[in-house]
């Protein structure tokens, strides 16, 4: 063999390994996904779940890059940033836009869930079922809620009367039902609610309870009175374009996680309150208080309007109020049925 000719086949042989290479990195796709609550929350929690489940998946061709808390879109961002390509996936609550997502305001109503499960199942089916077009420039990944929003407070909230003008950290449309039911909505960040508390400017939140452990708010809040609250809903949304350029495979793995990882989630975090009130009580002698069926039947009674009100608004709109609403409610019974 003369030098010549070996030096030209070394010469060959890097060339196909570079080739080789390129042909690899070519097919490995990296995604961003942008996320607002801290990394240890449940939507950060189903956020990492969903990427390593899609790597696994795709035997590693799609990867996925995570950012929770906010590090790469703050929260009212997340929506417009994976319109535009920013973020080419992103989980937002649409709570934190009123006015913006009419249809999906509907799950976020007083409607008495007493799990994220039940309400997480009624809002994905409603999605798909109507197809609202406040998505429709996005492609819908998937859809939760968080369980239903109830009060923690400093001293037990026992009856009705003991929540009159009871100042309470609360956002979302939980802030209008607590109005309505007695108690004084304060808007403030969550993270400046533990200080607030202790200086007795806010006497207690409204949450959902896995907060008691995520955020040791039961050291601040040793009381929880069950009301069952509105839920929040969140929706993990995908960049048009970016969706349009994946492989029908890596498609196809997407579109069978929907529903699972909406399952998945809501099975999370329910669970996980379960993990913190029994942690809560072990750690801070956590007291739970149930109304009697008196003072809950009055509550859905002085809610009621909020939905009525949403009605009007949601045909005024263009949308049928009234048979969204329906809906909801007959797909909440056979969920409940299904699980008690």
């Amino acid at each position: 063999m003369s030098i010549r000719f070996l030096f030209v086949s070394l010469i060959v042989i890097a060339v196909l390994s570079v080739s080789v290479i390129g042909v690899s990195n070519a097919q490995t796709i990296t995604l961003t996904y942008a996320n607002f609550p801290p990394a240890a929350t449940f939507p950060s929690v189903q956020m990492e779940r969903w990427a390593k489940e899609v790597e696994r998946r795709t035997n590693g061709k799609v990867k996925v890059q995570t950012f929770p808390g906010g590090t790469l879109l703050p929260a009212k961002n997340i929506f417009d940033g994976v319109i535009s390509g920013a973020a080419d996936i992103g989980n937002f609550a649409m709570s934190y836009q009123p006015g913006r997502f009419p249809f999906s305001e509907a799950i976020d109503l007083p409607h008495g869930f007493t799990s994220a499960k039940v309400a997480t199942l009624v809002f994905f089916d409603m999605v798909e079922r109507y197809q609202p077009k406040e998505f429709e420039k996005v492609k819908v990944l998937t859809v939760f809620t968080c369980p239903p929003t109830n009060i923690m407070s400093k001293s037990p909230v026992n009856s009705l009367k003991d929540l009159k003008g009871l100042e309470l950290r609360v956002a979302g449309t939980a802030a209008e039902a607590i109005k309505r039911i007695g108690g004084t909505p304060i808007a403030m960040p969550q993270s400046e609610t533990p200080e607030a508390i202790q200086k007795g400017i806010v006497k207690g939140i409204v949450s959902s309870m896995e907060i008691l452990k995520d955020f040791k708010f039961a050291a601040y809040t040793p009381n929880v009175t069950i009301v069952d609250l509105p839920v929040v809903s969140f929706a993990v949304v995908m960049n048009k374009d970016k969706w349009n350029s994946l492989p029908q495979e890596v498609k196809k793995v997407f579109d069978e996680l929907r529903r699972e990882q909406a399952l998945w989630t809501a099975t999370y975090v329910d669970d996980h309150v379960k993990e913190a009130l029994e942690w809560a009580k072990k750690e801070y002698s956590l007291k739970i208080i149930n109304l009697s069926k008196a003072e809950r039947a009055e509550i859905t009674k002085t809610l009621r309007p909020m939905i009525d009100e949403y009605i009007k608004k949601a045909d005024a709109a263009g949308l049928p109020g009234e048979k969204i609403i329906r809906d909801i409610e007959e797909l909440k019974k056979r969920y409940e049925k299904q699980y008690k």
